[in-house]
């Protein structure tokens, strides 16, 4: 029971991640604040996760497009009105976006997924802190995922958008580093959702022959669990990270378990975080 008391929000929590980051939640006794775009996907999932959650843990739930600034101010309001404070934001709500070369692209559509996956995070962010000032220690994580830290050719916008989330999250963390709110930036690794079928009911025409043929083998290998990334966003949501802020974490290969015994490495240096790479770094000896 890490959560017991805290209180919640959780965007794009009907399904996939977000579902599976709430359940543990509410499991581990935290309260939470639902909210997705799609009303009968949002219904069922609050069903279920009343039915998991365990005495005293509220399940709330609110449809919201995290692009809207009007939905996300009506989603601030009613944290105000139904917890006393907030503890937790777990920025999750996202889309891939249109698949293809750039030029033969709807610029609406890649348009629209910076919306959703960077202006939406950062709308959030702005509209719940007044209510994350309020806890003892407030905690803010964003889901980055694949294309923060490579290349995702013929998935521009939803690299674009991940790579500037996660360097969001890097400077959100230095603002609040003094008024004790941890900010930190998960990769939970290759996830069988939603976004694996957008890729593959595309082809290999429109998100080229090797990201076609990689969603394959994950297809077939059934992919990260999702739990490891809902147990990696408990763990950070808990008083077990006090301290740990401004880091991009692997939910699959960081060894985050045992970051307790790390916890001035991580405070003091750069490691789990975007940079440069010069050519000394790898023997290169022209730069």
């Amino acid at each position: 029971m890490k959560l017991a008391g805290k209180f919640a929000v959780v965007t794009g929590a009907s399904q996939g991640l977000g579902y599976a980051v709430a359940r543990r939640f509410v499991q581990e006794g935290a309260s939470v604040l639902l909210c997705a775009r799609t009303a009968a996907d949002l219904e069922g999932a609050t069903e279920r996760l009343r039915a998991a959650a365990v005495p005293g843990a509220q399940v709330l739930a609110e449809r919201a497009d995290v692009s809207s600034e009007a939905d996300v101010s009506r989603l601030a309001k009613i944290v105000e009105k139904q917890f006393e404070k907030l503890d937790i934001v777990v920025s999750n709500a996202g889309v891939l976006g249109p698949k293809g070369a750039i030029d033969d692209l709807s610029w609406q559509a890649w348009s629209q997924t910076i919306s959703i996956n960077l202006l939406g995070t950062v709308l959030c962010c702005r509209a719940f802190l007044p209510s994350l000032r309020q806890s003892t220690r407030g905690k803010i994580l964003l889901v980055s995922g694949g294309g923060a830290t490579k290349p995702r050719p013929f998935l521009s916008a939803y690299a674009a958008s991940k790579a500037a989330v996660v360097r969001f999250g890097e400077n959100l963390a230095e603002e609040l580093r003094e008024a004790g709110i941890d900010v930190n930036s998960i990769a939970p690794g290759a996830l069988n959702t939603r976004l694996l079928d957008e890729v593959l009911a595309a082809g290999p025409d429109k998100v080229g022959r090797s990201e076609y043929e990689a969603a394959l083998r994950q297809k077939e290998s059934g992919g990260s669990p999702l739990e490891r990334g809902a147990d990696l966003c408990a763990y950070l949501a808990s008083s077990e990270s006090d301290g740990i802020t401004g880091k991009l974490i692997s939910a699959v290969w960081d060894p985050w378990t045992d970051f307790a015994a790390h916890r001035q490495d991580l405070q003091e240096t750069d490691v789990y975080t975007l940079r440069r790479i010069v050519p000394g770094e790898r023997g290169l000896p022209w730069g």
